[in-house]
């Protein structure tokens, strides 16, 4: 075996899994894109010690600390496939090399599938954003929107009216008499009509374009993205073509 552990993804769960490894005098190699999915964000909040810190700086720091433990590697790749192997595992990577290990640890977590809609994916993180709890307190008591996505969507406007006055944009869907009344008792407006654009100078958001031409003002627009695993390992899994003992963590 070339490693005891694998860590597929250098997130925060997966450094923090293979810094305890390394602590633990295992060999553990980390295989990471560098991709995370908060890269598109300025600042990670609500972070124990980091609060308003550049999440790629957090993760620059965390693979240095982790790169002085002499039993830690780190590999700037992309897992593509992992297959049982005697008594560990096979993990091949996009540019061919194989690596062996006892253990898999999964850590590659999520990436994020946005609405197409001009102007959403270039404000992704800044502008455009998925929690409150993250990122609502910059945005506080300013004109604030909510994408419409699913039923959940009514429950999002809900939440982020904690944080300022909330319009729905409905963006073609139809909301029934109870999530109406809902909306109303918070005094959160609907718009109507699909969203044509988002607008602003460079990653600032100040108004919505509807199809119909209208264009409300606007600070910050919420959204539930549809989100899903950032690697076919976990899919293989299932598969039956890693097998047993692969150990999940989410990142």
């Amino acid at each position: 075996m070339d490693h005891d552990a694998i860590v597929i993804g250098g997130g925060f769960a997966g450094l923090a899994a293979a810094t305890y490894l390394a602590r633990a005098r295992r060999k553990v190699c980390v295989v990471d894109t560098r991709r995370p999915r908060n890269r598109f964000a300025k600042a990670s909040h609500g972070f124990l010690g980091q609060d308003g810190s550049n999440p790629l700086e957090i993760l620059a720091a965390a693979r240095k600390q982790l790169d002085a433990y002499p039993t830690a590697a780190l590999l700037q790749d992309e897992a593509v496939a992992a297959s049982r192997e005697n008594a560990g595992f096979a993990v091949t990577m996009a540019s061919g090399r194989i690596l062996r290990a006892g253990k898999i640890i999964l850590a590659f977590g999520l990436r994020d599938e946005l609405p197409e809609i001009p102007g959403l994916q270039e404000r992704w993180g800044q502008t455009v954003l998925h929690c409150p709890y993250c990122h609502g307190i910059e945005f506080s008591d300013r004109q604030l929107g909510v994408l419409y996505r699913t039923e959940m969507s009514v429950h999002q406007a809900l939440i982020v009216a904690e944080w300022g006055p909330v319009t729905l944009y409905l963006d073609g869907a139809e909301l029934d008499a109870e999530a109406a009344q809902k909306l109303a008792v918070r005094k959160i407006k609907i718009g109507t009509g699909r969203v044509a654009a988002l607008e602003g100078q460079g990653t600032s958001l100040s108004s919505i374009r509807l199809d119909d031409g209208r264009r409300a003002a606007i600070d910050a627009l919420y959204i539930a993205p549809r989100s899903c695993l950032s690697s076919p390992l976990a899919d293989q899994g299932d598969q039956g073509k890693t097998g047993a003992g692969v150990q999940l963590s989410s990142g």
